[in-house]
């Protein structure tokens, strides 16, 4: 487990701190320390870097954050695609994705995570997203080209619910259980994909400070939405008491490795 560092130790000076850090990009290192969370047995940046060494045509990266997992596998891939391309909604995501991948070839598209993908049919041979929002299965099937893959990691159902229901209380199943990769699997075939693997994992989270919490909801900002660190200060004493005597607050995430084909054509 990662040593804790010197920190603040007041709750003001925890919540200020946590508050005033940049919430740009996917880029978790400022959480050195503070928090840590155990990693999927499958290595998602290092898989993506294999696929693309050896896929033949363009490829696509859906909702890239701020570019950081692209170009960690554009960086160890053991060949380049003809064409790589990133999709990002958030504005300065945007302008920070388009820096970092314009060094690795790769072009970024400003495009909302719930528009269509601004792409023609058949487009790309390999389609990756690391953590989207939401998969839209069709939208994918459709820039797929026949033989073409889908390979991501998806944030699966229950993820962070320690977190989540310790601010908002106990949520509706339906909301719990929406990422299930069980009712992913039947949107992919929905959509017309063939899924040729689709693993699971529970992994341990746990937070060290305050600080750490109020970063965290203000960077994955659909576990509770609208969160301000004003609106929830009583629930963020509470927690912060609790960390203060137990030594940290432990929750679990759930994450998914979807790997997807288009039927038709040679595999890609």
């Amino acid at each position: 487990m990662t040593q804790r560092r010197p920190r603040p130790r007041t709750l003001d000076e925890l919540l200020a701190e946590g508050a005033s850090v940049p919430t740009e990009g996917w880029d978790f290192s400022w959480f050195e320390g503070r928090a840590t969370e155990a990693r999927p047995s499958w290595g998602y940046a290092t898989t993506v870097a294999g696929r693309l060494g050896a896929v033949d045509g363009p490829v696509l990266d859906v909702q890239t954050g701020g570019g950081e997992v692209l170009a960690f596998a554009l960086s160890r891939a053991s060949g380049r695609p003809p064409l790589v391309v990133a999709t990002e909604g958030w504005p300065p995501n945007v302008s920070k994705a388009a820096a970092l991948l314009r060094t690795r070839g790769a072009t970024v598209v400003a495009s909302a995570e719930d528009a269509p993908l601004p792409f023609t049919d058949g487009s790309f041979a390999l389609v990756t997203s690391r953590h989207p929002v939401r998969p839209h299965w069709r939208e994918i099937a459709r820039v797929l080209r026949p033989g073409g893959t889908y390979l991501a990691q998806h944030v699966g159902p229950d993820s962070a619910y320690e977190v989540v229901e310790h601010f908002l209380g106990p949520q509706p199943a339906e909301r719990r259980h929406a990422r299930h990769p069980d009712r992913e699997r039947k949107d992919a075939e929905a959509a017309g994909l063939e899924i040729v693997e689709l693993r699971a994992e529970r992994l341990r989270m746990e937070f060290f400070d305050i600080a750490a919490v109020v970063h965290f909801l203000r960077k994955v900002i659909w576990m509770v939405p609208g969160f301000t660190v004003e609106a929830y200060r009583p629930r963020l004493r509470e927690l912060h008491e609790r960390i203060e005597a137990e030594g940290s607050f432990v929750a679990h995430s759930s994450r998914h490795l979807v790997q997807a084909r288009r039927p038709g054509g040679p595999r890609g």
